[in-house]
């Protein structure tokens, strides 16, 4: 069944129409927006690599494992209420339990690998490359990393942060936060 029209009025009883009441949204949303500028700066980011041959982005790609090591703005966002799944892999971090934290992980990020999230790395990525603390390369590797199915850098993000919660480890300017 259609919902009302532009025009009626609205059932809220303000006697305004559809359009101009109730938080009517119009044009994309937030996803749609975060997807179509990782698809633009995905474009640029290619035409930057694609002098390189395999082996060439293969280590490019194998070093986005430690970029989150480079500034704390690359580091995933934890949610504020903490779930059991992102609890275990604390737990597993703090005892050095690398198979119980690799059994976590891709349920956390099913939950926190948004197009949103992608396109806020993104941004950082940029950010740091465009002040001169990411090579040009390295960050056109991780826009495309982050515009395409692949989770590694979000993998590498998220362990990144989560070692960073547990004290295990500074942030990238060496402070250590207590958990």
């Amino acid at each position: 069944m259609p919902g009302p029209g532009r025009n009626e009025l609205c059932r809220c009883g303000s006697g305004r129409k559809v359009k101009r009441c109730c938080g009517q949204r119009r044009g994309p949303g937030e996803q749609d927006l975060a997807r179509g500028y990782l698809a633009q700066k995905a474009r640029a980011a290619a035409r930057e690599l694609r002098h390189l041959d395999h082996d060439e982005l293969h280590d490019l790609f194998d070093e986005l494992f430690e970029l989150p090591e480079l500034d704390l703005a690359l580091t995933i966002t934890l949610p504020q209420l903490l779930t059991q799944d992102l609890q275990h892999l604390f737990d597993a971090i703090k005892t050095d339990d690398v198979g119980a934290g690799d059994e976590v992980i891709p349920t956390i990020l099913d939950q926190l690998d948004t197009p949103v999230e992608r396109a806020r790395l993104a941004r950082a990525v940029l950010k740091l490359r465009d002040s001169r603390r990411l090579d040009s390369l390295l960050a056109a590797a991780a826009i495309i990393d982050l515009d395409s199915r692949s989770r590694l850098l979000l993998r590498a993000s998220l362990i990144h942060a989560a070692f960073i919660h547990t004290g295990r480890l500074g942030t990238p300017g060496g402070l250590r936060l207590a958990a």
